[in-house]
């Protein structure tokens, strides 16, 4: 993914990476950054810059939240502790085909005269980026992310996109218990989208770790969707890449693996030189 509305990967190597996101450029560390920088003039400009000892340090450290837009939609950006912003820029890529996906399940529904807009589960919600976009599209989403103050900014994202009208539930939950509930409840969705973390904790300490509990969330799953339903998994973990996250989607849905797309997640400079930032596989949905 190259430059999208506020965003840009202007440069990265040595360990770090140099973007733009809106009127500020941020310096930060990630260690899939490697080779040599390709503009070492444009690093000394940067607004922000962390270090995992020294915090956040630079001319714009201290001057809290700034906007930015991204395929149509305003987000919040601000610097936290652990070194994040509030968006993801690989998952930017992700958004035209979530959208394609509400287009084609609401023509689906038309031509049965179902006038209900489609249901659509976001676990792992964070601030909220692929909510906004499937809630802009004509999907009622359920938003579930574990940290309440995360939530709380998601529906900011939402009234600053001015969403905050749409069908969407806030729930401040852990994933897989959230899940199991659903399951019970009976409730079923259009679409599934999932963003697990390599290590988290739900909101009540619960453990969570992608290589011990992945199979299980999405075997719960299963049993949330509907027949037809699109499913979108990412993930940041070493180890997973695009084929082991098709084969878990496979193997837990009873989908052939052939038809379930599946690459790499990353952001790309102008000159080409791509910054690999995690992996994705996804099934469209429709007949099987």
């Amino acid at each position: 993914m190259q430059a999208s509305g506020d965003y840009e990967l202007i440069d990265f190597g040595g360990g770090a990476r140099l973007e733009r996101f809106g009127a500020r450029t941020v310096d930060r560390p990630h260690p899939a950054a490697l080779g040599s920088r390709a503009d070492l003039a444009a690093w000394s400009a940067a607004d922000l810059r962390f270090d995992r000892d020294r915090g956040w340090t630079g001319p714009a450290a201290t001057d809290g939240s700034w906007p930015i837009e991204v395929d149509g939609l305003s987000l919040e950006l601000r610097p936290t502790d652990a070194g994040q912003l509030g968006l993801f820029p690989e998952h930017l890529a992700m958004v035209p085909w979530l959208r394609d996906r509400i287009a084609a399940r609401g023509n689906e529904q038309a031509a049965r005269d179902a006038p209900m807009p489609p249901t659509v589960l976001h676990l792992f919600a964070y601030t909220g980026l692929a909510t906004l976009a499937l809630a802009d599209a004509g999907a009622a989403v359920t938003h579930v992310d574990s940290a309440r103050p995360t939530v709380a900014w998601a529906r900011r994202n939402a009234d600053l996109s001015a969403l905050g009208d749409r069908p969407i539930r806030w729930i401040v939950d852990d994933a897989l218990a959230f899940a199991e509930r659903e399951v019970r409840r009976e409730r079923r969705y259009d679409g599934l989208v999932l963003d697990p973390p390599s290590y988290g904790h739900g909101p009540a300490g619960q453990p969570w770790r992608l290589g011990e509990q992945l199979d299980t969330l999405l075997d719960t799953s299963v049993a949330m969707l509907r027949r037809d339903a699109f499913v979108m998994l990412t993930a940041h973990t070493p180890g997973f890449d695009g084929d082991r996250l098709a084969a878990l989607l496979s193997g837990a849905f009873a989908r052939p693996a052939a038809g379930i797309e599946r690459g790499e997640l990353f952001v790309e400079c102008d000159d080409g030189r791509r910054l690999e930032l995690g992996a994705f596989a996804r099934w469209p949905g429709g007949a099987s």
